[in-house]
Parts: C-alpha cells; structure tokens; sequence
C-alpha cells in the first residue's frame, strides 16, 4: 500500500484515485474550490463522470498541504495551462524523496517547456519526475475498463516505481525513457484530433478521417524528431496509440470541439458546449512556434490553427490543404 496524493479533482485526478484507491492504496485528491471537494466527499459522484461510483475511501481536500503529507508518489492531474501555478502552490510541501507525476498534455507558450520540464522548473532538477500518458479516457479508466500507458522519465527507476503502484489494476503500465518524445506526442495528438473532429463537422468520412490521422502522425514524428525524440515513441501507446483514441472517441472533449468548430460554431460557443478544458486549443500557440523554431513542416497543425486562431472557414481550409504541392509519402 502506497500513500499518494493527487493534484486535481477532475476526471483524470478522479479515475486515477479510484483506480488505486480500489486496489488499496490510500488516496487524497486536492482541488482548490472547496465546495467541490464538499460534494464529491457527501455524494461519491462526479458530475463529468455519469454512473461511476467514487470509491468512499477517496479523501477530497482543499486543503494542499493535507494532500501531500506523507505521500510517496505525488500526481500532477490539473490541466496543462495550471501546472506551473499547481506546482508553486505546492512546492513547500514537497520533498525529493517524492515521485512526482503528470498526467497533463501540452507544450508551455511562451517557454516551449513540456509538463515534466515545468516541474522541474519549479521544484527543481533533484526531484525525480515522470509523465503519464497514453490512449486512456478518464471515462473508461474510471470504469475499470482495461486499458495501456506509458510511464516515461530520465529517472527509470522511479518510472517503474509508477508502474509497480498500478499492479493489479485494469491499467497496465509500460516504462519508456523518452520521456520529451512521450510529451510531444500528448500534446500534439489533441491538435490532430481537432482536426478529425473538424472532418466530421463538415460530413466527410471514414477515409478523410484516417488520412488526416495518419499525415497527422507524420507531423507529429517530424516535429519531434527534430527535437531529438526517439522515433520508436511514436508508434507506441503514447504515439499512435493515443491519437487513434483521441481522433475517434465518443469521449475525446477535442474531436467534440472540432466537431463543433466544422458545423460552424463560434470558438467560445464550442468551449462553452464542451464545458471541459480543450487541451488541444491550448496546445496551438506552442506547436506552431516550436515547429517554426525548427523549420518543420506541419500543415494539418497550421490549419487547425488557422481555424481557431484566425477564424478561417473551416471548409476553405481542407480545399487548401488538397491543393497542396503533390509530394512522395516517404
């Protein structure tokens, strides 16, 4: 039995609590709205996760401090745009012989820093820390539904630690040490899933949707290649793996946004339909100026980003991309 604590009361802090707190390590969960933390601790229901009973022995708390006394591995669950505050909220009541963990996807704006590089930003290169990350919805994860990821990290020993503490649950864990490439693929594979979303929004079907996965994996292995990734990540869980069930889920809130953005809503329409954070839109920024930055060609990410960021028609843009310089696959 392990005592964890988790940063986050959403649906991925929430089904990764209820996922260990089943196999009998002690969970707190921390959110940092108190009236959260009050319902989810009377009702055991969270409202973005229908029919899944919480486990009772799931402790919420505002409290921060009180989440992290004595836990041994320490999830960073808030989203990717809350991580660097999360962890400077939480730094005093940190230590080193902690395992420290996100689960968050996405590229920093203005740094290019990815989750684990945050954290290491703020707390310092002496903590031993991993990213978590694979083709897993809090949905079916919260459901004991079986399912893959990666624990990634410079520090092997504490990603197996990770996947030591997940035994015995429906969630299998792999080690990987390419933990820069693990984060790429994250963060990028929620733009692609914009873009199949935004397929769909307009009635295109099947064949659009694989093409745009699969150029959209091209882009992804590109851009992280030019940073130095192993190309093996990218056809792995957290490569193809997590874009394939990000780009086809009925519980991907990113297809959902594109999906909403071809029929023709508005940006602030969509997010308020979606009612989630929309790690993809955040991603955006970062994606296109790090690919800049390295001279790497991602038309797929350009459109999206032209269509959210730029208010392009969705359908003009897809007309762009087919008249593209005709160009050799490999």
């Amino acid at each position: 039995m392990k005592i964890i604590g988790i940063l986050g009361a959403g649906t991925w802090g929430t089904a990764l609590a209820n996922c260990l707190t089943n196999i009998g390590h002690k969970v707190t969960v921390w959110s940092k709205f108190e009236s959260e933390c009050v319902t989810l601790n009377e009702t055991h229901k969270h409202p973005n996760l229908p029919g899944v009973d919480i486990n009772k022995e799931i402790i919420f708390t505002s409290n921060i401090s009180a989440a992290l006394r004595d836990a041994e591995i320490v999830i960073f669950a808030t989203p990717s745009i809350f991580i660097r505050d999360t962890a400077i909220a939480a730094k005093a009541y940190l230590n080193p012989s902690q395992i420290i963990v996100t689960v968050a996807k996405g590229i920093e704006q203005n740094t290019f820093f990815t989750m684990t590089e945050i954290l290491e930003d703020v707390l310092g290169t002496e903590y031993s820390v991993t990213a978590l990350s694979g083709p897993t919805h809090a949905e079916e994860v919260s459901r004991g539904i079986p399912s893959t990821i990666v624990s990634a990290g410079k520090d092997l020993n504490a990603c197996k630690i990770v996947q030591k503490a997940f035994e015995g649950t429906p969630l299998r864990v792999y080690t990987n040490n390419d933990v820069l490439g693990v984060e790429i693929c994250g963060a990028l594979k929620n733009i692609i899933a914009l873009a199949t979303g935004i397929s769909d929004g307009l009635g295109f079907g099947d064949n659009t949707r694989a093409a745009i996965i699969t150029r959209g994996l091209a882009e992804i292995t590109r851009l992280g290649l030019s940073v130095g990734c192993k190309i093996e990540t990218f056809i792995g869980l957290a490569g193809v793996g997590d874009l394939v069930v990000t780009a086809t889920s009925r519980h991907s809130r990113n297809s959902k946004a594109g999906y909403l953005l071809g029929q023709g809503h508005s940006l602030d329409d969509t997010l308020k339909e979606v009612g989630m954070v929309v790690e993809g839109i955040n991603a955006l920024p970062a994606a296109k100026r790090l690919a800049e930055k390295n001279n790497v060609d991602i038309p797929i990410i350009d459109a999206v980003y032209n269509v959210v960021n730029n208010n392009v028609n969705p359908r003009d843009i897809v007309l762009s991309l087919l008249s593209r310089e005709q160009k050799q696959e490999n």
